[in-house]
């Protein structure tokens, strides 16, 4: 996509602050969406967190998501089915309280990792809304208590797998949707492409 937004995030500590805070503005204002470069989250942690949340969808959902597309009979549709993402998800919650412990089928070093990676997740989000706050000519922090809520903020991860679809052409991956929420920070597979979305 043409001048897709690319948002280097080393290039605020030096004389590219500036420019770098414009792109963000614009980012923000025409597209609401833009890609993170050198965001502070390491590529080795990344990398564990996608292996591991591989290993649990073909240990524990793999098989459960088959019987699932079988029961419907999706493998034989013949017109678009738009009542259905092909997705396999589960959902964990990190603030107020977190569920990870509930998640059934989880393996210890997944949960560990997770934790570690949700962290470093909610850390980046309160610098980018800081950053924010700095465009919009708002107090630091001002976002994050508008966020916080009476109970705390809500942060969770949403974990999803797109398996090979038969009929690719006639069922989504994901339907059209508007996220909800303040902040919404997406890890996309490097290996699989088709995230899209709409400008104007």
């Amino acid at each position: 996509m043409e001048n897709f937004p690319v948002i280097n995030l080393e290039k605020l500590n030096g004389e590219e602050r500036g420019a770098t805070m414009e792109k963000i503005q614009d980012a923000c204002e025409n597209w609401g969406f833009f890609e993170l470069i050198n965001h502070g989250i390491s590529h080795e942690l990344m990398d564990t967190m996608e292996r591991l949340t591989k290993e649990h969808y073909q240990k524990s959902m793999e098989q459960r998501f088959k019987e699932l597309v079988a029961t419907k009979g999706l493998e034989g549709v013949q017109t678009e089915v738009n009542d259905l993402d092909w997705e396999s998800t589960f959902f964990l919650r990190h603030l107020p309280h977190s569920n990870i412990s509930e998640i059934p089928d989880l393996q210890d070093e997944y949960r560990k990792v997770m934790k570690e990676f949700a962290l470093r997740l909610e850390k980046l989000a309160e610098e980018l809304l800081d950053l924010l706050c700095e465009n919009l000519g708002l107090e630091k922090g001002y976002l994050k208590k508008a966020f916080h809520g009476s109970k705390g903020p809500n942060f969770g991860t949403k974990v999803s797998n797109y398996p090979p679809c038969p009929k690719p052409d006639l069922i989504k991956g994901l339907r059209a949707h508007t996220d909800a929420g303040g902040i919404i920070l997406l890890f996309q597979d490097d290996k699989v492409s088709g995230l899209q979305l709409l400008k104007d």
